[in-house]
């Protein structure tokens, strides 16, 4: 049973959120309203309405017609910021961990709540407005310019001192070239996680109070310290009693919880005063952006989350050979313990281990590459956190991956507009490209993009002015951050993670092999989906590829085909598809050859059915005034080996009544028409 759909006319898939608030007794759905979609969802106990759990708290007994005012302010005020953010999405979430009356909430019921928020309060404004002095100085003395290397490191030291939600803000701002300056962004990338430990004993404890028994009952064997540790908790690796089977344990930090509601509703508050100038320059309040951030941060306070995060990526890969998803050990999880498997590879962050394990370093990145493509573009869920330390290289040359804590969703229509701009930066179609900003919610809706389309073609043109294998996200991205700069543009959370996502991958794949070529796995992956996909909007997309200006681009046909074949050539190649000790499931699904046979067949049924590409064909078989046949020779030598094209043909025979039907309803309704 599914309790959270998009229907749409562009929306054709399910989301894979319905899997996770499954018997969570959420009760009858609701609707989420917006222009041409109908959201069904269904709200969980925590998300009853705002001006229900005001009431309950802030009412006094007289209750006022001036109270109830103020309450029904607060309840449109928080929801206008939260209904935002899932209008931008284009997914309904039921359960939220995070809303900012929730927090509020949560915050003012504790004793000491106020004397706690003003300690606190003075402790950040104070450090705070210390910085911005200096900053205000140097600016006066004329020497901001030459301050910023001590500046950025004095701000990156002042965020660790500040505790665990200030290391996950300056995480989160290293992403963000919207709101802080590039040489910034720079030295809030190397802002380290890594915080002491907590003693291990309160660790155990932990553990044994969530699991309902003593550590010695389940496990033969605990490391006695921990394997790594973060500001929001701790690893240790540990055997099962019962299985013998190795496990990776991670218990949440004790206290962390209050610190951190306690610090969002700061943050909140402060942002309040920030609207003004957010407005200005990005477009949008700034509570927007801390709303962004909240949710994304109590996500990962909740363990029981991230087990479902690691199950939906099971599922998603659970037919692909070359990519491992450690399993989860749920009956012995809960909201501060999680219990899965233990990864045995070696971990991105010591590539010349790699080379020395003899594993195929351009097979192994060829893998990741469209591991990581087919979360972002197929599956619309993705690891967001995918630094070297999260990804392993196993000895048969699959990618693992671990630490499923922050991960992001993108809608359908989020996919298909990303798929778009692809297409519109093979065509050069700059305006579109602008349009697919505000589509995405880069812009605000009405934002005139005039201005920014000969930046746009700028970027474009001198990233790919010598080619595409020499094209680099990070140049593109330095140059994206100064137009960022300059013009009122937001980047979304979802979409900051993409941006890390894809830089953080890309910098791996340097790292151990400096000529290794991102695009040219890239490509031919989105030229095989392109082409193979049985998604109508694909396929849709696919006719933008192939013709520009009316004219029909027979060698882009050709490379496509050409960069699809090599893309299944390459998966072919990795050892992990090869080896014979490897332990394979039957359900795997490994392509050996360019598939086109489904492809071909909706090629003939288009033909015969839509009279505007039956036309635009015709029309490009006999431009210039001669017959293009040579170029289908061309074709036909590119696919010989790959098509069946006596099956083919058979199946088109087999499904020719129903071309027929179709042909003849298209053609009745021209002939309607034109009466």
């Amino acid at each position: 049973m599914e309790v959270c759909t998009v229907q749409s006319p562009s929306s054709g898939d399910v989301s894979w959120l319905s899997r996770r608030f499954l018997g969570q007794g959420l009760g009858p759905p609701r609707r989420c309203r917006r222009s041409s979609e109908i959201w069904s969802t269904a709200p969980s106990r925590s998300s009853r309405s705002v001006r229900v759990m005001a009431e309950s708290t802030i009412t006094p007994q007289s209750g006022t017609a001036s109270w109830s005012r103020r309450i029904n302010a607060f309840a449109e005020k928080t929801n206008d910021a939260m209904e935002q953010l899932e209008l931008e999405r284009g997914v309904c979430i039921p359960f939220r961990k995070y809303t900012p009356e929730s927090v509020r909430n949560k915050v003012l019921e504790s004793r000491g709540a106020i004397l706690s928020l003003i300690g606190r309060g003075v402790e950040i404004v104070w450090n705070l407005g210390l910085y911005w002095s200096g900053l205000t100085y140097d600016c006066l003395v004329g020497r901001d310019e030459e301050m910023v290397p001590y500046r950025a490191r004095q701000l990156r030291n002042l965020l660790c001192d500040l505790g665990p939600s200030f290391i996950k803000a300056g995480q989160v701002l290293a992403n963000r070239p919207d709101i802080i300056r590039e040489d910034y962004m720079n030295e809030l990338c190397i802002l380290q996680d890594d915080v002491p430990p907590f003693p291990n004993q309160v660790a155990f404890d932990i553990i044994e109070e969530e699991l309902g028994q003593p550590l010695e009952n389940i496990f033969s064997r605990i490391t006695p310290h921990t394997i790594a540790a973060a500001s929001l908790g701790q690893v240790y690796r540990a055997t099962l009693r019962e299985t013998g089977e190795d496990v990776a344990i991670k218990v949440l930090r004790p206290g962390i919880e209050p610190i951190i509601y306690r610090d969002l509703f700061l943050f909140r508050t402060l942002a309040s005063f920030l609207n003004g100038i957010s407005l200005r320059k990005l477009g949008c309040n700034a509570e927007l952006i801390v709303d962004e951030f909240g949710e994304k941060l109590l996500e990962e306070l909740d363990y029981t989350l991230e087990a479902r995060n690691i199950e939906d990526f099971l599922e998603n890969f659970k037919n692909d050979p070359t990519v491992k998803i450690p399993q989860v050990y749920t009956q012995l999880s809960g909201s501060r313990v999680l219990v899965m498997e233990w990864i045995d590879g070696i971990r991105c962050t010591d590539p010349q281990a790699i080379k020395e394990a003899g594993i195929d370093v351009n097979g192994f990145l060829t893998v990741g590459v469209s591991a990581a493509l087919r979360q972002l573009l197929e599956f619309g869920l993705f690891h967001g956190d995918p630094h070297p330390g999260n990804i392993f290289a196993m000895l048969d040359g699959r990618i693992a991956y671990v630490d499923f804590g922050n991960v992001a969703v993108l809608s359908q229509q989020n996919k298909q507009i990303l798929i778009d701009a692809v297409v519109h930066a093979v065509n050069e179609d700059y305006v579109e490209m602008a349009n697919d900003f505000t589509r995405l919610g880069f812009l605000a809706s009405g934002t005139d993009v005039s201005p920014i389309i000969p930046a746009l073609e700028a970027i474009w043109q001198n990233s790919v002015g010598k080619g595409l294998a020499d094209f680099n996200f990070r140049s593109v991205t330095g140059k994206f951050n100064q137009l960022v700069y300059q013009y009122p543009i937001r980047i979304p959370e979802r979409f900051s993670l993409v941006i890390r996502s894809l830089l953080t991958q890309e910098g791996i794949c340097f790292t151990m092999q400096p000529d290794f070529k991102f695009l040219e796995v890239a490509y031919p992956y989105v030229a095989k989906r392109l082409l193979t996909d049985p998604n109508p909007a694909l396929r849709e997309r696919l006719i933008q590829v192939l013709f520009k200006d009316g004219m029909f681009q027979w060698k882009r046909l050709e490379n496509l085909i050409t960069l699809a074949k090599e893309n299944v050539a390459k998966m072919n190649r990795n050892p992990a598809l090869q080896a014979k000790n490897t332990q394979r499931s039957k359900s795997w699904q490994v392509e050996k050859k360019l598939d086109l046979t489904d492809t071909i067949k909706d090629g003939a049924k288009m033909f015969l059915v839509d009279a505007g590409i039956r036309r635009q064909l015709i029309l490009a078989l006999t431009e210039d005034s001669k017959l293009h046949i040579q170029e289908l020779v061309d074709i036909y030598r590119l696919v010989e080996d790959d098509v069946d094209i006596p099956s083919v043909a058979f199946e088109v025979l087999q499904d020719l009544p129903s071309f027929t039907r179709e042909f003849l309803l298209s053609w009745s309704d021209s002939v309607l028409s034109n009466r």
